[in-house]
C-alpha cells in the first residue's frame, strides 16, 4: 500500500511496519526505500523507511541537507516514533548525522553505513552536477553501478544489477542534482565530533563511494563507536549483503539499554 505523509511543507512516500522499538532507515543518492527491504524483514520491531526529497514517490525540490534533516523530524514527529535507531547510508547518513546533532531528543543511537562526515571532494560533486545537468542520469549510470556494487555482484547478478540500474536512472533529475549539491554543501566534522550516542558504522569491503578508511575516520570521530566491514559488498551492504548487515544491527540492538 503507497502511504503519504505531509512533513516540513513537502510530501513524503513512506512505510511504517512492525510494532515495538522504532528504526528509521534513511536511503542514499539515486535510491529510494525498496534498498531496504531485505534488512528490515531481517529484523524484530518497527521499521519507518520513506523516499528523501526529489527521489522516489516523493516531492519537495529544491532541497539542502537542512531540509532533508527536517523532512526526518517532522514525518517521526508525525509517526509519533518517539526516540528511535536511526540508520542511514550514504548521504542517508549524513543526514542522520545532521538529525543527531540538532534533534537529540529524537535519536536513541546511530547506524551510520557507507558514509562519511564529508563525502568527495566540491569539484567531484561540480563535474557530476554538471555532467547529469548536460547528459543526464544515465551517462554516469555504469561509473555509479561500479562503486555501488562489487565485481562478483555485477558479474553473477546481472538482472538485479539492471533492476536497480532502473532505479537509479527513473530518479527525478532535478531531486538527484539538488542531493548532489547538498552532500557537496555539507561538512558534519565537528557536530559529528560532538555527538555522544551509541554508533555503529559499517562499510563494504569494496565500497567505491565512501570507501572503508573513510567510515574508520567517520567512526574516530564519536566516542565509543564500533567499525565493521562487510566482506564481499560495495557501497549498498543492504542490498548485496542484507543478512549480514542485519546481522551486524541486530547484535548492536542488543548493546543498547
Amino acid at each position: 500500500m503507497l502511504t503519504f505523509a505531509a512533513a516540513n511543507g513537502t510530501t513524503l512516500h513512506y512505510r511504517d511496519e512492525g510494532e515495538g522499538a522504532p528504526i528509521v532507515f534513511i536511503n542514499s543518492l539515486g535510491t529510494d526505500f525498496r534498498i531496504w527491504d531485505d534488512v528490515a524483514a531481517a529484523l524484530p520491531g518497527r521499521h519507518l523507511r520513506h523516499d528523501k526529497r526529489g527521489h522516489g514517490l516523493s516531492a519537495g525540490v529544491p532541497v539542502s541537507m537542512d531540509d532533508h534533516v527536517a523532512d526526518v523530524a517532522a514525518l517521526m514527529e508525525g509517526q509519533g516514533t518517539g526516540p528511535a535507531v536511526i540508520c542511514g547510508l550514504s548521504v542517508g547518513g549524513m543526514i542522520a548525522q545532521g538529525l543527531a546533532a540538532t534533534r537529540p531528543d529524537l535519536v536513541r543511537a546511530l547506524i551510520l553505513c557507507d558514509t562519511g562526515h564529508l563525502i568527495g571532494t566540491r569539484e567531484l560533486w561540480d563535474d557530476r552536477i554538471a555532467a547529469v545537468t548536460e547528459h543526464g542520469i544515465e551517462a554516469i549510470a555504469d561509473g555509479i553501478l561500479a562503486r555501488w556494487f562489487s565485481p562478483t555482484f555485477r558479474e553473477t547478478r546481472t538482472i538485479e544489477l539492471a533492476g536497480w540500474r532502473q532505479m537509479l536512472t527513473r530518479t527525478p533529475q532535478v531531486g538527484y542534482l539538488a542531493t548532489s549539491a547538498a552532500i557537496r554543501d555539507s561538512d558534519f566534522s565537528e557536530s559529528t565530533r560532538a555527538l555522544r550516542v551509541p554508533t555503529l558504522c559499517v562499510v563494504g569491503e569494496h565500497d567505491g563511494s565512501t570507501p572503508p578508511d573513510l567510515v574508520r575516520e567517520l567512526a574516530g570521530l564519536i566516542p565509543g563507536a564500533r567499525f565493521e566491514v562487510i566482506a564481499g559488498a560495495g557501497h549498498l551492504p543492504c542490498i548485496e549483503q542484507p543478512a549480514a548487515l542485519a546481522a551486524l544491527i541486530a547484535d548492536f540492538l542488543t548493546t543498547l539499554d
